[in-house]
């Protein structure tokens, strides 16, 4: 019986080698999934900087930021809960499984539809007098309608995630939806729609998603409820009951997503809200070239998050602590020069979305080298996370946002755009170590230094070095940074390759002899 039937056997044969091939296989589905997502958010961007100028792309920006956080509300927590749990209950109690993702979805549907209407009524709050406040309320309104559907989608992905099979996630979250938005936003914007129009475009996938998330979810939790529990698992929240269970811990999970999609999203509704469209344009388009490069640790955290609740609940910490270190190693090394090459090419990547986009220059290369910081980190909020202490990561949320708050409300209207990206970086920096710490002193399993900053030097120099040396000779341009990509790859292939042992990435040579994910 494989990975995804959660045979009790298979679990407990697995060393921690083995469980690294597994996370390694898991891992390249879902970074194929994480790839596609993150090209089809740069082909969005691209289509929006070029088809609709900063200043109505600005508009757009802000309506998806609105509705992210009104989506981080909507999923109610239930989302990761089912991460978390789910697992947990293939192990010891499969014949809950049922009635706990009705629990998980019911409650969803209901707050995303009451969401949707306060979406609608309070989109006049949002109206500035920077300009375009007209067509940022009915953006935001044009979106509304999908947040019961959105938050759906993304719980019923979570739900066949935790139950052991990434594909649904990947397929449907990372590449049906996000291929559909560019798409439709060059059909609309073809036939002479604006921003409002290429906002309901962009919600449209939602719906299709959720439908088939459901499905599949269906189909994936009548596989699960016959599974046979394994009377040697004891996990400690066993025994309570699973409307508590639930309760329990998605409550200060659903305050800390509220939190975490805030301090994602906030400054680009502040900038729009002090600055203008045009700077949350500017703004915008930047920061999510640094969320799609971040594509490394999040196909690496959809994969190893079960895999920690697993892990932990059956009380094995010294694997824990394994596959929490390769997979910083693995995060860092292939993370760090996406990251590198935002850093020497800004002007040139922004300078591709139009005219005017280029003045974020300095915007994209600080938040890539704070990005690069947190990587070191790992998946800490994972970690958190899925030990069940879900109020200390709403703690650190709380403490994040805040500073988030007050530092953007003084230093936008003082540094504009820089002044944002400033807060935003001391912001995830915090939230990092807050994390590391925690997991430190709850769990026991640290931080170690020598195998990650030795991850660190290798990825800065197989990618910095090309970087500077094609820039400084061939100055910023699309033809140097085409040059110095392959580069610095080949670079990067070769070092790895000759010190994979050190690197844990002989890990990766055991895909073919891991066992098959579902």
């Amino acid at each position: 019986m494989n990975v995804g039937d959660g045979s009790s056997a298979t679990s407990k044969s697995k060393n921690p080698h083995q469980q690294l091939g597994g996370v390694a296989k898991s891992g390249i589905i879902s970074l194929t999934g994480s790839m596609t997502s993150a090209i089809m958010g740069f082909g969005l961007i691209l289509v929006l900087g070029r088809l609709l100028g900063e200043s109505q792309a600005g508009i757009v920006l802000q309506s998806i930021a609105v509705f992210s956080i009104a989506l981080a509300v909507a999923r109610l927590g239930m989302d990761t809960t089912g991460v978390w749990l789910l697992p947990r209950l293939k192990l010891s109690e499969p014949a809950l499984i049922r009635p706990a993702v009705f629990r998980l979805l019911v409650p969803t549907a209901a707050l995303g539809m009451l969401g949707g209407l306060v979406l609608w009524f309070g989109a006049p709050l949002l109206a500035s007098e920077q300009g375009g406040a007209a067509e940022l309320v009915s953006s935001v309104r044009a979106m509304a309608w999908a947040l019961p559907a959105g938050a759906v989608m993304m719980v019923a992905l979570q739900i066949t995630r935790g139950l052991g099979n990434i594909n649904p996630f990947a397929l449907i979250g990372n590449v049906f939806v996000p291929t559909l938005r560019p798409l439709f936003a060059v059909l609309v914007v073809a036939v002479g729609g604006t921003a409002v129009a290429v906002s309901i475009s962009w919600a449209i996938p939602l719906l299709l998603g959720a439908i088939a998330a459901l499905w599949v979810a269906g189909r994936r939790v009548k596989k699960a409820s016959l599974l046979t529990a394994d009377p040697q698992i004891q996990d400690p929240s066993a025994g309570k009951p699973i409307g508590h269970r639930i309760w329990g811990f998605a409550m200060p999970r659903w305050y800390a997503s509220i939190l975490e999609q805030s301090i994602t999203w906030f400054d680009v509704v502040v900038v729009g809200f002090i600055a203008g469209a045009s700077a949350a344009g500017v703004y915008g388009a930047a920061s999510r070239f640094v969320t799609a490069g971040l594509i490394i640790s999040t196909a690496m955290r959809i994969v190893v998050s079960p895999r920690f609740s697993s892990l932990l609940a059956q009380g094995k910490r010294t694997e824990v602590q394994h596959l929490y270190t390769t997979t910083i190693t693995w995060v860092v090394l292939f993370g760090t020069p996406i990251f590198v090459v935002f850093g020497f090419f800004p002007q040139t990547i922004l300078g591709w979305l139009g005219d005017g986009f280029e003045t974020g220059a300095g915007v994209l290369l600080m938040l890539s080298a704070a990005t690069v910081g947190c990587m070191m980190f790992g998946n800490a909020d994972s970690l958190l996370m899925m030990s069940g202490r879900s109020g200390l990561l709403a703690l650190n949320k709380s403490i994040v946002l805040a500073l988030n708050i007050v530092g953007n409300l003084v230093l936008i209207p003082i540094w504009g755009i820089e002044g944002a990206a400033v807060v935003w970086s001391v912001s995830m920096l915090l939230n990092c170590l807050l994390a590391a710490t925690q997991n430190k002193l709850t769990l026991g399993i640290g931080w170690e230094s020598k195998p990650i900053l030795y991850s660190v030097f290798v990825a800065l120099a197989c990618s910095a070095i090309p970087c500077y040396v094609f820039t400084r000779f061939m100055g910023q341009s699309t033809l140097s940074l085409v040059i110095a990509v392959p580069v610095l790859l080949t670079f990067l292939a070769f070092w790895c390759f000759m010190d994979r042992r050190r690197l844990g990435l002989a890990d990766l040579m055991r895909i073919r002899r891991a066992t098959p994910i579902d």
